[in-house]
């Protein structure tokens, strides 16, 4: 009994020690705990660049992004480290490319009209089966002037879709003239063209070789033949080829009679094949200094490699050194030979859009294969960046337009013929139908003939994250769910139940008690519930402790009126609360009663902010005292969607986001007074979230409807208001398929659909990875611990441990995970040098039921430093996915 209280005693002090360390440290410092904290400046720091020639005179200015892995290059901590599945293509082929995917050779219809403003559209729909998955879904694809448009969405063999309703869930409800459907099988030739102005498939990169102390591009490209160690990073690039027969991707060089050079260097990544301009293999003349015919390749190329000698190489390396207009992107590349590592260094021009992956503090590689793919995943998302930029978009645009009036005009003259006709949606079909004319069929088997020529199948996208089974014959529908250590507390249509693998479902409420929306709260020995049934809805707060006392002493399962005394006041007809889910300072919960706020706060002790604990008097069972009611704010209609936003200050500057009508709004907490954040132009809305992620220490919203997502940035807060304005730094992107609910597990977004999981980077948007997942369902997410829930019937091709589960006959619904290393693999924030290992005491309480310990070291005189560390370390192992799902 002694030993048990000593150990309950010092896990109770290091709990009030390490929330103390917390509430006590400096703004900055906490808002690093806070969900999705990140910089930009990992992504590098713009810089105006300026070099001097062999003369002394001054080169071309030029302003870059310069990303060196850290602030100070001469770092002398150890080379960072990642994880691969950090390093993703972003915006892969596999998943731009639909028309070329999912259209070509396949039977589908295309469209063509015109918009209000006369100006022509073409649209391509298909109804497919998606990846094999059996799940027919729609897919369509618009191209118009301004560029390309792609959504999914939902099949119902009930409900056909019609050409007015596709385009209206693309925003385009007024037309000049219908559309009109085209027959010709030629027309998959002409929208393959236009599809190819989405960005580059394949790839070329210029591969410069600079001798040490070489100050400008004649004296570089006049280099004959390159070193042992350029050999070497060439040989680890790719393949050497003799250019005379190639009949792969040549990359511009010439293939028939050498007047490109002999060789080259080439490789296929991922899909894409790359041809490297390799400056020291292009022809070389004596006469020309400035070797016209080698620049004329590396000068036209995007992104630039630069192989430099020397290991400190004075003066360090300008991208003003290259006279090209061209080139964007530069990747200056060192071997060290003494230590057998690459250091890498991008220069990218200031207009190209943010791209990952972030390098490493400090950027020294030591493993060659890992630097090879970093470097190639890079310079694959530079320059598919790169053209995103005003220029290129420019020309692009203008390029796409040309190409669909082109189009337009030459079918103009078909218009009354029988090659243009209006037809019913609901032919679509995957396989002609039974009933169609030999005329229909002949029709479609040409249509797919044509697709089919010179069709190249690409390779799959390769799934990094790998799920584990983690309760199987989970007999129960879900509502909602929160992680609780090790284990999960679900609420079902039969009560609350605390799952942990594969043991028996412990009952904790019956089903008296209809829990709606949960959140568990260790840190905080809270256990926050809406139970909501109509106008009896109420807010319930209960002590986790007492809870697991309950289950671990085989008390009777509790009924709602056992909770009475558990009721928040005030809080009767709520249909939704948020909570701030890093309660850094105080827990603060916003509680939404039809168009009625109400905010409500835990009381604090004077110990530093610490929740008011009494180590010598017993805690009561129920915490409703500990809450109290601040402020009540009324806004103009009734929110869908409600996030708390912390302020940059200890001051009370506060926000609630949310979202109603066709308007997100923030609200001041202190004040009540409501702002404008974002005006959404549609004419039906289906809020999905909004999200607060802090950039540099400033708040920031991602504001989630229909197909949208939208980057907010809120500056600086002043006398308790503050402004919401244009940013250099905001975006907007569209996701494939409108999603239902989206989860930031930083620096992921993952959208969850009826039948998949997209996954884009919160820093700019981009796609890295879709998973198919028929009939998913997410019923939990909280960050540091996101748990996902999803009912299947079929989850094939997303593993093959998963299959295994599925040889069964028998059908059941089964729980699964994904852990967070595999999810996030390598976090951007920069590595601690002095990691701390400290010898953890398990407290007896967590015995059986798999919630998680707090770890509890030998000496309770920690500096801050290794708290941080700890609290740190034990956030990222905590986060895990779990999947719900039943087979066929």
């Amino acid at each position: 009994m002694v030993v048990d209280f000593c150990r309950r005693f010092v896990a109770r002090s290091l709990c009030i020690i390490l929330m103390k360390h917390f509430c006590s440290s400096s703004v900055s410092e906490d808002l690093g705990c806070r969900r999705g904290d990140f910089s930009r400046k990992h992504y590098g720091s713009v810089e105006l660049l300026i070099s001097s020639d062999a003369d002394g005179a001054i080169q071309r200015a030029g302003r870059f992004r310069v990303e060196n892995g850290s602030s100070d290059e001469n770092t002398t901590a150890l080379p960072g480290t990642w994880r691969r599945t950090d390093v993703h293509l972003e915006n892969p082929e596999y998943h731009t490319r639909w028309y070329f995917k999912y259209f070509l050779g396949q039977v589908h219809q295309n469209y063509i009209g015109n918009d209000a403003e006369k100006s022509p559209f073409f649209l391509s729909v298909t109804l497919s089966d998606q990846n094999n998955q059996r799940v027919p879904q729609y897919r369509a694809i618009l191209w118009r002037k301004t560029g390309t448009q792609k959504i999914c969405l939902p099949y119902s063999p009930t409900k056909t879709l019609s050409v007015k309703s596709i385009l209206s869930a693309m925003n385009l409800d007024k037309f000049e003239k219908g559309p009109r459907e085209i027959f010709h099988p030629e027309i998959q030739k002409d929208l393959l063209v236009l599809e190819e102005q989405e960005g580059s498939v394949n790839f070329k990169f210029g591969v410069l070789f600079a001798k040490d102390g070489q100050l400008t591009d004649d004296e570089m490209l006049s280099n004959e033949i390159g070193s042992d160690a350029f050999q070497k990073f060439l040989n680890l690039l790719g393949d050497k080829i003799t250019l005379k027969g190639w009949t792969g991707y040549r990359g511009g060089l010439d293939t028939k009679n050498d007047t490109t050079g002999v060789h080259s260097v080439y490789t296929v990544y991922q899909g894409h094949e790359i041809m490297f301009h390799v400056s020291t293999m292009l022809p070389y003349s004596k006469e020309n200094k400035q070797q016209v015919e080698r620049k004329r390749h590396i000068g036209n190329d995007i992104v630039t490699i630069v192989f430099q000698e020397g290991e400190e190489p004075s003066p360090a390396f300008k991208p003003s050194m290259i006279r090209s207009h061209f080139t964007h992107i530069f990747a200056l590349v060192r071997y060290d030979q003494q230590n057998d590592n690459y250091r890498l260094k991008i220069f990218s021009e200031e207009s190209v859009p943010l791209f990952g992956p972030p390098l490493p503090s400090p950027p020294v590689f030591t493993d060659h294969q890992e630097f090879r793919d970093f470097l190639l995943v890079k310079l694959i998302n530079g320059e598919k960046a790169t053209l995103e930029t005003p220029t290129f978009a420019q020309k692009r645009r203008r390029t796409l337009d040309m190409l669909i009036r082109s189009l337009y005009q030459d079918l103009m003259p078909d218009l009354h013929k029988n090659m243009l006709n209006r037809r019913s949606f609901s032919d679509v079909l995957p396989e002609s139908p039974k009933s169609a004319r030999k005329k229909e069929e002949a029709r479609q088997a040409e249509f797919v003939r044509i697709g089919q020529v010179g069709f190249i199948l690409k390779p799959l996208w390769q799934d990094p994250w790998e799920p584990q089974c983690f309760c199987s014959n989970f007999p129960h529908e879900a509502v909602c769910a929160d992680p609780w250590g090790q284990a999960l507390l679900v609420s079902t249509d039969a009560g609350v139940l605390l799952v942990d693998d594969d043991l028996p479902s412990v009952p904790v409420f019956d089903k008296t008690l209809p829990v709606k929306q949960m959140h568990v709260l260790e840190t905080l020995d809270l256990l926050i519930l809406r139970a909501d049934k109509g106008k009896d809805a109420r807010l319930f707060v209960f002590r986790l402790s007492a809870v697991h006392k309950a289950v671990e002493g085989k008390q009777p399962v509790k009924s709602k009126c056992d909770c009475r005394d558990n009721k928040l006041e005030k809080t009767k007809g709520c249909h939704l609360y948020a909570i701030n889910t890093h309660h850094s300072r105080e827990l603060r919960i916003v509680v939404a009663i039809r168009n009625k706020l109400l905010l409500i706060t835990r009381k604090h002790n004077k110990l530093g902010g610490v929740a008011s604990i009494s180590l010598l008097c017993p805690l009561s069972e129920s915490p409703v005292e500990e809450f109290q009611y601040i402020r009540e704010i009324c806004l103009s209609d009734s929110p869908a969607v409600m996030t708390l936003v912390d302020g940059p200050t200890e001051e009370s500057d506060n926000l609630i986001c949310v979202a109603y009508r066709h308007q997100f709004d923030v609200v001041n907490e202190s004040t009540g007074e409501a702002f404008r954040l974002h005006h959404v132009e549609a004419s039906r809305v289906n809020f999905v979230a909004a999200i607060d992620v802090y950039e540099d220490g400033e708040a920031g919203l991602l504001l989630c409807y229909n197909y949208s997502c939208i980057y907010k940035k809120v500056c600086p807060f002043n006398g308790g208001s503050f402004l919401v304005q244009p940013s250099a730094s905001d975006f907007q992107f569209c996701w494939n398929q409108a999603p239902y609910a989206i989860v930031c597990a930083f620096p992921y977004l993952l959208a969850f659909t009826t039948d998949s999981m997209e996954i884009r980077l919160v820093v700019n948007g981009n796609l890295v990875h879709t998973a198919v997942v028929p009939q998913l369902q997410l019923v939990a997410s909280r960050e540091p611990e996101i748990t996902l829930m999803v009912h299947s019937r079929l989850f094939l091709k997303f593993s093959r441990s998963f299959l295994n589960h599925m040889s069964g006959e028998t059908p059941s619904k089964n729980l699964y995970k994904i852990p967070l290393r595999n999810l996030v693999g390598r976090s951007i924030e920069r590595p601690l040098k002095s990691p701390l290992v400290s010898k953890a005491v398990t407290p007896p309480t967590s015995i059986g039921l798999g919630i998680a310990a707090i770890p509890v070291t030998h000496s309770l005189s920690l500096s801050r430093m290794e708290i941080k560390e700890i609290a740190s370390r034990t956030r990222r192992e905590l986060l895990f996915f779990s999947f719900f799902c039943s087979p066929d």
